[in-house]
């Protein structure tokens, strides 16, 4: 069976053990490998899909043990590319991710960051795949690489390669002269599957948003609105099937409330609210949902279905330490 080839960085992950992190006993980090591309080919991978990662990293011992640590949940890791002299990163000041504390990425010229379009040899790349997956993270690095993700998606297309895109936007990511807006639709169009939120969309695609929408307004009203949003996207891009949002919302450190809308030309569908106030570990919810949906569209369930697993995986995830999932819904 063809593989879900997942392109896009792989990052190591430094993890405070509470915000006061120069003072002993706290003046340690944890240490994970992850990265939303990643983490998705692994919790593909853990539910069942075969997956493929596409990364850059440098030839020493700790892209080693990350890739390694990778290959273990049986992701197929040998389209990775071994050059350059950085492994991307980021830092959380707050244990777990559970507060709104700063993430500080440190990916500027990493081995990804780096990569040109000649490092690529696509008949390789997309050698027994039949499903693409990027997020917007990889565009918002540096402009040449949005230029190069426009390439594989391109060539991908060609190929008649099933594209997924995950809209998770960090705006301390894109620190160059254009906005999401006037670099995203252009390569969203090569889209099958569009995942996000009405806020990403608003800025990534120019959907309409309302701007009074917060924490009060019920959740009828913002899966109305998505339902909504939806429409616009499949209106903008005639390619795109399947569209599907997350609303996530935390109240406190160990507090999350979790639900999802899946859309298709002709359905629209939501999953009941999850909650929890036992939250170990947020970080890597969106992409488990991801993984979820993936995996039920590929398994061609029903569109309750595949929104009731993308969810559940998602959820489940918050109670999961580290970047991965466990690939349970």
């Amino acid at each position: 069976m063809k593989k879900v080839l997942c392109f896009g960085e792989v990052l190591i992950r430094q993890q405070a053990l509470s915000a006061d992190f120069f003072s002993s006993p706290n003046n340690k980090l944890k240490i994970y490998p992850g990265g939303s591309e990643t983490n998705v080919a692994v919790n593909l991978s853990k539910m069942g899909t075969e997956s493929a990662l596409f990364t850059a990293v440098p030839k020493n011992e700790l892209a080693n043990q990350a890739i390694a640590y990778v290959k273990n949940w049986d992701v197929d890791v040998s389209k990775v590319k071994w050059q350059g002299d950085r492994i991307g990163s980021y830092i959380l000041l707050s244990a777990n991710g559970l507060s709104k504390g700063e993430v500080i990425y440190d990916r500027k010229y990493s081995s990804f960051s780096q990569l040109k379009i000649d490092d690529i040899d696509f008949e390789e790349l997309f050698e027994n795949v039949d499903w693409l997956h990027w997020t917007a993270l990889t565009p918002a690095l540096n402009p040449e690489l949005a230029d190069l993700m426009g390439i594989v998606l391109s060539e991908a297309s060609k190929r008649s390669i099933f594209i997924s895109v995950d809209l998770n936007y960090r705006n301390r990511l894109w620190q160059y002269s254009k906005e999401p807006i006037e670099v995203m639709p252009k390569l969203v169009q090569y889209c099958d599957l569009i995942m996000g939120n009405i806020w990403a969309s608003n800025k990534m695609l120019g959907t309409s948003i309302d701007e009074s929408f917060d924490r009060n307004t019920s959740s009828e009203n913002y899966i109305s609105f998505a339902e909504k949003s939806a429409k616009e996207i499949f209106t903008a891009f005639p390619r795109c099937r399947h569209i599907a949002n997350t609303f996530r919302f935390m109240d406190s450190p160990n507090h999350n409330l979790f639900y999802g809308t899946y859309h298709t030309g002709s359905t629209h569908t939501h999953a009941a609210i999850r909650e929890t106030n036992e939250v170990v570990d947020r970080i890597g919810s969106g992409d488990a949902f991801m993984a979820g949906l993936i995996h039920a569209i590929r398994l061609a369930k029903n569109p309750q279905e595949i929104i009731d697993i993308a969810v559940s995986a998602g959820f489940e995830k918050l109670f999961v330490e580290g970047d991965f999932g466990n690939g349970n819904y």
